[in-house]
């Protein structure tokens, strides 16, 4: 992937969030229907902001780390806990209630509109489907459990469409309307752990990250001529001296208007993509400790990043963990149109 001869970098990290969490910050997401922000954190809580406003909305403290959230409607959400426990967490009412448990660790957590159904995938090598509607009556939450050939450490969705990533570089496709067996299983095209999967908007396939500094863009349709547009780049990479040093690129955010997605990685940067044309758009100036999670707002006007070191090299002092939410700029997402050769 090319980087544009000069990339402009936005000056400034955007506005800091009050009271962040106090510890490792998991994930954070924006919700689909206004600037309400969702932050789960190693320091056992589960946050809500206003993030325009810059206000705690809400908190729910666990019994242990939480490892992810994601929203089901603008005032509640779903955690998944470093306790095997997977919780609906309703902020307007304070009120929580267990969905159900996993035999490891919960890692990933995502809500399918499609479906009406809570997905979570554990280091149990299992993923399970919740109805949560089932939460407060007597009706069973637990839809299936479906065996995976490692611990998952990735879920994305897009339409009815689920993309697993699992340890030993494993990728499952299923359709979330019969998960009987994924409907494709795949290697990742890249040689070293995933880190992060994120499925296009438009539902044609999904962004790979691992933890060597490279992104890969794969297809879901099997014929040749889909698969030969495939292709993987090198990204949050440094070279001094002729040494090069590697990142992993700990979370990718696609911009809900564009289809340009963001990259985040352990050497603090944040750069945005146009995965189409090739080409690297805007590089964000250095954030002061690794960029854990990343999300855009619903209309994209907004991109919050997590700032909090993943301890990629141990116990080590470290910057405290903090939220910046980034106005963004059109220059900064949108793709460039082509130049037209010269006739």
């Amino acid at each position: 992937m090319s980087a544009a001869a000069a990339v402009p970098a936005a000056v400034g990290s955007g506005k800091e969030l009050a009271n962040p969490p106090s510890d490792g910050i998991s994930n954070l997401r924006f919700s689909n229907h206004s600037d309400h922000l969702l932050v789960s954190s190693w320091d056992k809580t589960v946050r809500l902001y206003d993030a325009d406003a810059n206000v705690l909305k809400g908190e729910f403290v666990h019994p242990g780390a939480v490892l992810d959230c994601c929203f089901h409607d603008d005032s509640s959400g779903f955690s998944a806990g470093a306790d095997h426990t997977v919780r609906r967490l309703v902020f307007s009412s304070a009120k929580e209630d267990v969905l159900g448990r996993h035999d490891a660790p919960v890692r990933c957590i995502e809500y399918s509109y499609a479906a009406g159904q809570v997905i979570t995938g554990s280091w149990d090598k299992t993923i399970k489907c919740w109805d949560p509607r089932g939460v407060s009556g007597t009706e069973r939450t637990l839809v299936g459990t479906y065996p995976q050939q490692e611990r998952v450490y990735s879920l994305s969705l897009v339409g009815n469409r689920l993309v697993v990533a699992t340890a030993g570089r494993h990728v499952n496709i299923y359709d979330l309307r019969n998960m009987s067996q994924p409907e494709q299983k795949r290697d990742s095209s890249l040689k070293y752990q995933t880190r992060c999967v994120r499925c296009f908007p438009n539902g044609t396939g999904y962004a790979l990250s691992s933890v060597e500094g490279r992104v890969s863009m794969e297809f879901f349709d099997l014929s040749e001529s889909a698969q030969s547009k495939k292709y993987a780049f090198k990204c949050h990479r440094k070279s001094e001296a002729g040494r090069d040093t590697v990142y992993p690129v700990n979370a990718i955010a696609f911009h809900p208007i564009y289809g340009t997605f963001a990259t985040g990685g352990c050497d603090g940067f944040v750069n945005v993509w146009d995965g189409i044309n090739k080409k690297r758009l805007y590089q964000y100036s250095k954030y002061a400790s690794s960029i854990a999670a990343l999300s855009f707002s619903k209309d994209g006007h907004l991109l919050a990043v997590a700032s909090s070191y993943t301890y990629e090299e141990g116990e080590k002092p470290h910057e405290p963990d903090a939220i910046f939410i980034r106005s963004v700029n059109e220059v900064e997402v949108k793709p460039k149109p082509k130049a037209l050769a010269a006739p």
